[in-house]
């Protein structure tokens, strides 16, 4: 596999898993593909490492990747002002 394939294989899986983990929690988030792609190559790559400690190989690493990524998404919440229902508002730039 090419580095431009594993770049896209990895854009790709990152969409899935961060695209999860936001319509895993209620409430729109005010969150570009950009940052949901990155949401969900953290939750990947922390779900990886733990489910490699914890059972060996790939054993149910989506899931915790998903729940992961979702935990990540909570935390940006509660840096928003947000709650588990509320997204909260972002105070960065006036647009």
């Amino acid at each position: 596999m090419g580095l431009i394939a594993f770049i896209f294989w990895l854009a790709v899986t990152g969409l899935v898993i961060g695209g999860l983990a936001r319509l895993a929690l209620p409430g729109p988030d005010p969150m570009g593909i950009g940052q949901t792609i990155l949401v969900g190559l953290a939750g990947s790559f922390v779900g990886g490492i733990i489910t490699s400690l914890i059972a060996g190989r790939n054993a149910w690493s989506f899931l915790v990747a998903v729940a992961v990524a979702t935990g990540i998404v909570y935390v940006i919440r509660r840096s928003r002002g947000g709650s588990l229902f509320d997204p909260g508002t972002y105070q960065g730039r006036n647009r």
